[in-house]
């Protein structure tokens, strides 16, 4: 029991050390990102000894010391409690939900198998949906705690943004868990692992020639789910080019305007956890998650007959890499858009959201569920 409940503790740590480092280190992606796309510098003046690490003292050590140092500014007719309340419920969300996201199938030490997966739930989809779906809260409430008309309007675009995205979102989401059948995501990466052609009638047999000796990959399976799912994580996390509760230009700062220091600081990270969390649910829904292509349990077996046998800990490595790699690519991926796309208009938002990514993941509900039964009879 104790040996169980330390497994647990070692994994929640791993994951919660991975998901705030690497918030940290986007930070100074982007900061730097940014400055060569703009064809600027960056962040480099804070140096420890004459080391300035290419911005990373500056983004890593100085600013968060500068964020934590600064005075914790409430508004005086604003509500103290729900002031302070606000940050802690935009970023524990963004935090919990990569729980239940698999970043490896199952390490084997001694008589003992490992879930590579904090929370084994066999509805981890649900419990991201219903996750992610409170950090609107922690917008609604600082906005409101604020005592400021900028961020009440922030706090207002920011709920009807984040719900109708939400819903898009789902939607989307649901083709993966039809073609799949199950709404473990465990048991989704594990389903990623075989070839489309075993998934194919012998009656299709051009496309099992053709096409079946791709991994079935969610990608292959629900190209139009996984550009739904990415507009819509991307709307979710509030980023350029839906950063409508901020709109610097038009809110001042929006929903965070009356903030300052260490709890400014909660709502700037959470916003890059919750990119990492997309990052990690676009790998797990539609790139296979820890999955690399034919690689099995005891090492590789390719389609035209050749196997390379592995130890089991080197295809854990990979596994684990493999996961790690996809999360990296897709944080970049959301940087360099936010970077490169304009910002929309509210009306855009709104009309993109309800007129365009509904109607599309309703479609392709239906689709799915039609090529299913068809295929399976």
């Amino acid at each position: 029991m104790i040996v169980d409940v330390g497994i647990i503790a070692a994994k929640a740590f791993l994951v919660l050390f991975m998901v705030l480092n690497l918030a940290g280190v986007l930070g100074w992606i982007e900061r730097k990102g940014s400055a060569l796309i703009q064809d600027r510098i960056g962040a480099n003046r804070a140096s420890i000894f004459g080391f300035a690490g290419l911005g990373l003292v500056n983004t890593l050590i100085a600013d968060p010391l500068k964020f934590l140092t600064k005075e914790d500014f409430i508004p005086p007719h604003g509500d103290k409690f729900l002031h302070t309340l606000a940050p802690c419920m935009a970023f524990f969300p963004a935090l919990v939900t990569f729980a239940v996201i698999p970043f490896g199938d199952v390490l084997v030490l001694g008589d003992r198998a490992i879930n590579l997966q904090v929370a084994d739930l066999n509805f981890g989809i649900l419990y991201i949906f219903a996750m992610s779906s409170l950090s609107v809260y922690g917008i609604v409430i600082g906005a409101w705690a604020s005592n400021n008309k900028f961020s009440l309007l922030g706090g207002v675009r920011g709920s009807a943004q984040m719900i109708s995205y939400e819903v898009a979102m789902g939607l989307s989401a649901i083709g993966v868990l039809m073609v799949y059948g199950t709404l473990d995501l465990q048991e989704i990466a594990r389903g990623q692992g075989s070839l489309i052609r075993d998934l194919l009638p012998d009656s299709l047999g051009f496309l099992k020639t053709n096409i079946g000796q791709l991994p079935a990959w969610g990608i292959f399976l629900q190209p139009l789910a996984f550009l739904l799912f990415f507009v819509a994580a991307v709307a979710e996390t509030k980023r350029i080019p839906f950063d409508l509760p901020e709109g610097e230009s038009e809110l001042v700062a929006g929903y965070h305007v009356e903030y300052s220091g260490g709890k400014f600081l909660m709502f700037f990270a959470g916003e890059f956890a919750e990119i990492v969390t997309a990052a990690g649910l676009m790998t797990t829904l539609f790139f296979g998650g820890w999955q690399v292509p034919y690689l099995m349990r005891d090492g590789f077996h390719f389609p035209w007959g050749e196997s390379w046998l592995l130890p089991h800990l080197a295809v854990t490595a990979l596994q684990v890499a493999a996961f790690t790699l996809k999360v990296l690519f897709f944080c970049w991926l959301q940087i360099l858009l936010r970077w490169t796309v304009p910002r929309f208009r509210y009306d855009q938002v709104m009309r993109l959201g309800w007129k365009m990514l509904l109607p599309l993941a309703l479609v392709n509900v239906i689709v799915t569920a039609i090529v299913i039964v068809a295929v399976n009879r």
